[in-house]
């Protein structure tokens, strides 16, 4: 058995075409039925998210084509629809990939944690459905293993490639540990989101969210545990917030430079981070004018990010390393397992015989013969049962020049020649 992986990413394919061969969550249980009901396939898994579709399968290698014919049956599409764009990976290889897409270095964005949660589910949901083996078991679980190798022993998730990373890594900066300060975030839309989220793993004490429509604000609130006000509202809590970051589509300014400044009044002069996304600006300009103000705005975060995006391919190079050592290592430990099988039969296959000649020798006794005779027919018989099958594979293999087979068992088994 080899593993197989066969699929499609934003690498090899356009978004259309992803789109074509994407697996629902409500069809994943369906669709490795199916695979595995007509293809006979012994293990499979399906990770299906928006930049990638890939199969990961344990089955004959010589398979793969049949594997490329049901993908296109199941999504009623013709052949060429996704076999231009279709990877293929097997054994080692396979397992390369894998540990790759799992530690971020195959992703759109350079070293992003979300795809290891997307394929963590996937592995979740293939073992629901039962199509998890030992083999894949041993394969994502080694691949998991390794994403947080990659994140512990390199900085590759460390720097901020991303507008709403960069704004809360610039607020950590200035402030430090966040347990104790409040955000204010101006909108509503991905980038607010993203920007709460690493708030919220950085430990921030407080966010307010703060939007033109109060319900879509509420939405974000209800999820992260935090306020929802609407902008009008902003005066009342500006004073509050020691960061403030805004993203929103608004053509005019949501904050002038006389409404910080009345906060910062109420703020005691307390400095106050303020980091504007949007463009067009949502944050007056002449806001950078007042003391203990510091104003960023998207040409600033710019360069964080091109600073940061650096510093992940230099860790990439680190995480490739890793990677390489360790799927050589994962398949020592697959071939480890598969010879465990082989010893694990060949001991049960030794252990019939061996009760199957006890039970003749103990009925020679119960009979009166002597121990002796029971003894030599067990020693006998059983040498014989053992060596029967082997002996006649290997003159089977000699006759017809098989060499390997028989240079193997002389290794095996540690025989001399005769006469040493």
């Amino acid at each position: 058995m080899s593993l197989v992986a066969i699929g499609l990413n934003h690498h090899t394919a356009p978004v259309d075409v992803r789109e074509r061969i994407a697996f629902a969550p409500e069809r994943l249980p369906d669709a490795l039925q199916n695979l595995r009901r007509d293809l006979s396939v012994s293990e499979a898994t399906i990770v299906s998210t928006c930049n990638r579709t890939e199969i990961y399968c344990g089955m004959d290698s010589t398979q793969t084509p049949t594997l490329v014919n049901w993908l296109h049956h199941y999504h009623q599409a013709p052949h060429e629809t996704f076999s231009p764009f279709l990877f293929q990976h097997h054994d080692q290889q396979a397992v390369h990939h894998l540990m790759r897409v799992c530690s971020g270095l195959d992703s759109m964005v350079l070293g992003e944690p979300q795809i290891l949660g997307q394929i963590k589910q996937a592995y979740r949901d293939a073992g629901d459905a039962g199509s998890v083996g030992k083999h894949l078991s041993l394969l994502f679980q080694s691949a998991f293993k390794v994403a947080k190798q990659v994140r512990t022993d390199t900085a590759i998730g460390a720097s901020p490639v991303s507008v709403a990373f960069a704004a809360v890594s610039l607020a950590k900066q200035i402030f430090g540990d966040l347990n104790e300060h409040t955000a204010l975030l101006i909108g509503a839309g991905e980038t607010i989101e993203l920007a709460l989220q690493h708030l919220q793993s950085s430990g921030i004490g407080k966010a307010i969210i703060a939007n033109r429509t109060l319900e879509r604000a509420q939405l974000l609130a209800n999820q992260y545990q935090a306020q929802a006000i609407t902008l009008s509202e902003i005066p009342n809590v500006l004073a509050l917030a020691d960061i403030t970051i805004s993203s929103t589509a608004s053509t005019l300014p949501i904050l002038g430079k006389g409404a910080v400044e009345q906060a910062l009044k109420l703020r005691k002069h307390r400095p106050m981070a303020m980091i504007d996304i949007a463009v067009p600006r949502d944050i007056e300009a002449q806001v950078s004018d007042l003391a203990d103000v510091f104003l960023y705005t998207v040409d600033d975060l710019t360069e964080i990010i091109d600073q940061g995006m650096q510093a992940r391919k230099e860790a990439a190079i680190k995480a490739e390393s890793i990677i390489d050592h360790q799927a050589v290592s994962f398949m020592q430990k697959l071939r480890g397992l598969d010879a465990g099988t082989t010893i694990a039969d060949l001991r049960a296959h030794a252990t019939g015989l061996q009760q199957e000649t006890l039970k003749n020798a103990q009925a020679m006794l119960a009979r009166g013969e002597s121990p002796e005779k029971a003894l030599q027919y067990f020693a006998h018989t059983f040498t014989n049962k053992l060596l029967h099958k082997p002996s006649t594979q290997l003159r089977e293999a000699s006759e017809t020049g098989n060499n390997t087979v028989v240079d193997a068992a002389r290794k095996l088994f540690d025989l001399k020649d005769v006469g040493q």
